[in-house]
């Protein structure tokens, strides 16, 4: 079952973080109806993130989860695949306009 509890948290949490930057990119570079909705996706990011770290405080040390470690794996996770998917769409982008 603590893989569950694992999997939750790395979902809630990598969510939250892309709605955190996909609100702040909206804001910075929309305009009018498009900066709101940038706002808000920014706001729905910090909530949903602040909400699970502290609704998950409890009911993680029930289950003996160590809530910053599954946090850091989630980090590496998330910035290997970042940059795996970065190196694949340059080698991609160098072999189209080679072409």
């Amino acid at each position: 079952m603590m893989g569950l509890w694992e999997f939750l948290t790395v979902l809630i949490l990598v969510f939250a973080l892309f709605m955190l930057l996909a609100g702040i990119f909206t804001a910075y570079f929309g305009s009018g109806k498009s900066r709101m909705i940038g706002v808000a996706l920014l706001v729905i990011g910090i909530v949903v993130g602040i909400l699970w770290v502290v609704m998950g405080l409890d009911s993680v040390s029930v289950i003996d989860v160590d809530l910053s470690d599954v946090v850091w794996n989630a980090f590496l996770y998330i910035l290997s695949g970042v940059l795996g998917a970065l190196a694949a769409i340059g080698v991609f982008l160098v072999a189209i306009m080679k072409s």
